[in-house]
């Protein structure tokens, strides 16, 4: 009798402590480019899971982390894998515009959640069936084109020219851009483009001086972003130079150098939390996550896109133990309430911004998630 008695306390007590007794662990599929022109972009994102919670909604979590780099049919390869061997419930990823855009089909069929790390407004829109399971973290071209064009106007500048990536990233830029642009009076003069890898964009540059711009905007991201700054400069160039939130790391200061000094750029808050007023929603977020990465990779280590990251984890933490109300990890059921409460999510501070989603934003993003910045004295200074 004394055993028995035992053994229905041991039954009780498994139904009494929590159903993560029954539930599978919680799966997330990560692919970011930590190798190829994107790397010093991925690297950090990488970093950043190292810091991730090891459970979500009290349900263990398995981040299953594999390098596309920065290749947008490895990309697709890695999403494939992560949805059909290893069951994930979610997918992050991947790190750059065209990887991501890429995925979007794979997720879709599956069913499966992404969270994506990269930039572009098409990602995400316009909203359809596909994009009803895609969601991202970084602000959208066209919120941080608007502020650029604003700084522009208040330093009376007149005419620009475009120099951005060959690829999905540079062009959409230059979609946003040249509309606000052009809206508010200020006059394109060129309209140039390269590729990720290339080393020399001489001509394109000879093609920028020619037309005398005021200002040159770069629609890059990461270090390959460096390459038409500095050979502008090299050839005598004066004017006032404008990155896009895609240079916000240490490794874009490194190899660009003293040629972007004064440089101006649209960033997430989290680059410069430390100079954010004290009355900021969003600067005890952001300085959390600071803190953390710094405190493991070094002071001055963190940057705007292993925030990306952290973000996506922030939106996981807060869907999870919805989504557990409703199915177990591990199901299609699972998947689908997790981004119903993935879409659900309001007001949630992360290191970017105040996250509001719904079903026809999945970014959710206002102007909080965004300030200016002037690159001095090799670092970042937000500009009031």
């Amino acid at each position: 009798m004394k055993l028995k008695a035992v053994a229905i306390r041991i039954l009780a007590l498994a139904g009494a402590g929590g159903t993560s007794l029954v539930y599978a662990d919680i799966n997330v599929g990560v692919t970011l480019s930590a190798t190829g022109p994107a790397a010093s972009l991925g690297i950090p994102e990488k970093n950043t899971f190292a810091l991730m919670p090891t459970t979500l909604g009290g349900q263990k979590v398995n981040y299953i982390i594999l390098d596309d780099a920065s290749d947008t049919t490895t990309a697709v390869k890695n999403t494939r894998k992560l949805i059909s061997e290893n069951k994930v419930d979610a997918i992050i990823g991947s790190t750059i515009t065209p990887n991501s855009l890429a995925m979007i089909d794979v997720a879709a069929e599956a069913e499966t959640p992404m969270i994506s790390m990269s930039a572009a407004a098409k990602i995400v829109e316009p909203m359809d069936a596909k994009r009803a399971w895609v969601f991202k973290t970084p602000q959208n071209d066209a919120l941080m084109a608007a502020a650029i064009v604003d700084h522009m106007i208040a330093a009376k500048v007149k005419t620009v020219a475009y120099i951005g990536f060959a690829d999905a990233y540079g062009e959409g830029w230059w979609n946003e851009f040249s509309k606000v642009a052009e809206a508010k009076g200020i006059k394109i003069v060129a309209n140039e483009r390269y590729n990720r890898p290339d080393t020399s964009v001489t001509g394109q540059v000879l093609k920028i001086l020619s037309a005398k711009p005021d200002a040159v905007l770069v629609g890059g991201a990461g270090t390959p972003a460096a390459l038409p700054e500095k050979s502008l400069k090299e050839k005598g160039y004066k004017g006032q130079m404008y990155q896009t939130h895609g240079v916000a790391n240490p490794d874009f200061l490194r190899v660009c150098g003293k040629d972007c000094e004064g440089t101006i750029l649209p960033a997430g808050p989290v680059l410069v939390a430390d100079q954010l007023p004290d009355n900021n929603p969003v600067r005890a977020v952001a300085l959390e996550y600071v803190g953390k990465y710094e405190g493991t990779y070094g002071k001055g280590s963190a940057s705007t896109f292993g925030a990306h990251a952290w973000d996506a984890g922030r939106l996981l933490a807060n869907a999870v133990p919805v989504a557990l109300k409703k199915a177990k990890p591990g199901t299609p059921e699972f998947r689908k309430a997790l981004r119903d409460a993935l879409e659900g999510t309001r007001n949630l501070t992360l290191a970017h911004g105040v996250a509001s989603y719904s079903d026809k934003d999945h970014v959710g993003f206002d102007q909080r998630a965004r300030v200016m910045v002037k690159i001095e004295n090799g670092g970042w200074k937000l500009v009031h």
